[in-house]
């Protein structure tokens, strides 16, 4: 997967990396640092169409549950079916093996650059 510095984010802790009309989806080190050590994902299904805002997932912790939020409206393409197999994955490698969904999208909204998401977390 990417480096961080190389990802797109959103203010609801999620990165994106971004290939033409697909994006990778997941949630920052600072996201499953927050949430604790991650026990249980629910993710959309394949082919699922969804809408910018709207709640699609959880993602349960041993202190919380969080709500996946979309940023994008689309088509999930993929999810990542090793990380329901082993949600653990999340808090090990967030931007790489514990990426959750792939989305194929028309328009994608503004996002925050590494150094604005840095700055949000930072406060």
């Amino acid at each position: 997967m990417a480096e961080p510095t190389t990802l797109q984010y959103t203010a609801d802790h999620e990165w994106l990396l971004v290939d033409g009309n697909t994006a990778v989806v997941g949630i920052t080190a600072y996201a499953a640092d927050q949430l604790g050590d991650v026990v249980f994902v629910d993710l959309p299904d394949s082919g699922d169409e969804i809408t910018a805002g709207s709640v699609v997932g959880e993602i349960e912790s041993t202190k919380s549950v969080g709500e996946l939020i979309i940023p994008v409206d689309g088509t999930v393409t993929e999810i990542n079916q090793a990380l329901v197999d082993a949600p653990e994955l999340i808090n090990s490698d967030p931007f790489g093996e514990g990426w959750l969904i792939k989305i194929s999208f028309a328009e994608l909204p503004t996002l925050l650059s590494y150094d604005e998401y840095s700055a949000l977390i930072a406060d």
